[in-house]
């Protein structure tokens, strides 16, 4: 934790003959018969007493924990894992780190209908006594952590700094949300600033906690794919929400069925493959759609495609003109069946 160069599976491997205490009782030539490097047993001899310091004072602080592999209060689902870390910081009910969780990842620069997707997903997921764990980062993540807040239930964000900051800054107001019902970990100590290299080390644990990991929308080359294959070494069962073959943000997710991800289109899907919970007739189904449209608008709907479609080839297609297909685009679109997309596009999103 605060020796560099000392890592989960060099922690995990010592423990199987040392206690911690044990350990920095021990010379340093005896160190040195455990394989360690010459700046390894430096820093256990001296350790660095001032961040040292600085981790206690913040435990003291009311709401803050630190969880080792010893504490009963370790979630059992991350033990698990290869290199589960030695030390979980808690901020919030270190509790709900035993219930049963549900990760939702994916794009940070998800569509509209993304966002919506996952929101409900999650406020579902939480209604049903799942916690939602996700990475607090921009798009998906926020979109499933507000989810399970406007039910009312819990969520968890694993952190990929310190958690005396806030990475993004503009998520500390979520943070405090989450803070005040749920909880936020990281195996970082305080003071620890946000570097590319943290985030895949954080997804680990986010995939770690959970029984399942539910992709929202993801571009080929996404972050979330590799939260998804680690989920998978870790024998966690992986979702993916299926999108067009001309959506760039579904590729991800695609890619993830066609290797043996579950194909989700409700969270029913995920309740009967995760065996939870009783199956409830408000998830069985996506709900139908509404009668509420005459039949122009509804024949337009149907000619708008879950791609991006031009209002031209809507003309062509019905006959109409362009004002009045504009008119009725826009009534659609205020009952949430479409959304506007770039270049004068128009996205089915129900």
């Amino acid at each position: 934790m605060r020796t560099p160069g000392f890592g989960c599976r060099t922690f995990l491997k010592i423990l199987e003959s040392h206690t911690p205490g044990q350990l920095f009782a021990e010379s340093a030539s005896r160190l040195a018969t455990l394989r360690l490097t010459n700046a390894v047993i430096e820093s256990i001899r001296n350790p660095d007493w001032t961040a040292i310091d600085y981790d206690l004072a913040w435990l003291e602080q009311e709401n803050n924990h630190a969880l080792t592999l010893c504490d009963p209060n370790y979630p059992a689902q991350l033990k698990e894992i290869a290199d589960p870390p030695p030390v979980l910081f808690v901020r919030g009910n270190p509790d709900l780190l035993k219930l049963p969780q549900i990760a939702m990842v994916g794009s940070r620069n998800p569509s509209v209908s993304g966002m919506e997707t996952a929101r409900d997903f999650a406020r579902t997921l939480s209604r049903h006594g799942f916690v939602i764990t996700s990475g607090l980062a921009l798009g998906i993540d926020a979109a499933s952590h507000r989810g399970a807040l406007d039910a009312h239930g819990y969520t968890i964000a694993v952190a990929g700094t310190g958690l005396d900051r806030v990475y993004p800054a503009r998520h500390k107001d979520l943070a405090t949300e989450i803070v005040n019902t749920g909880a936020i970990v990281s195996e970082f100590p305080p003071g620890t600033t946000a570097k590319a290299n943290h985030f895949p080390r954080r997804n680990r644990i986010i995939s770690g906690l959970c029984l399942g990991l539910l992709v929202v929308e993801a571009a080929k080359q996404s972050g979330s794919l590799i939260t998804a294959r680690m989920a998978l070494e870790q024998n966690r069962e992986v979702f993916a929400i299926p999108g067009s073959i001309h959506n760039p943000l579904a590729r991800g997710c695609n890619s993830l069925i066609r290797e043996g991800a579950k194909l989700v289109e409700t969270t029913q899907d995920i309740m009967e493959e995760l065996h939870q919970y009783n199956q409830r007739d408000d998830i069985s189904a996506p709900l139908p759609v509404q009668t509420t449209l005459d039949l122009e608008q509804q024949t337009l709907l149907n000619l708008v495609m879950f791609s991006p479609t031009s209002i031209d080839m809507l003309v062509e297609n019905t006959g109409q003109s362009v004002e009045v297909i504009s008119s009725m685009l826009l009534v659609l679109e205020l009952q949430g069946y479409i959304e506007a997309t770039a270049g004068g596009c128009y996205t089915r999103i129900k």
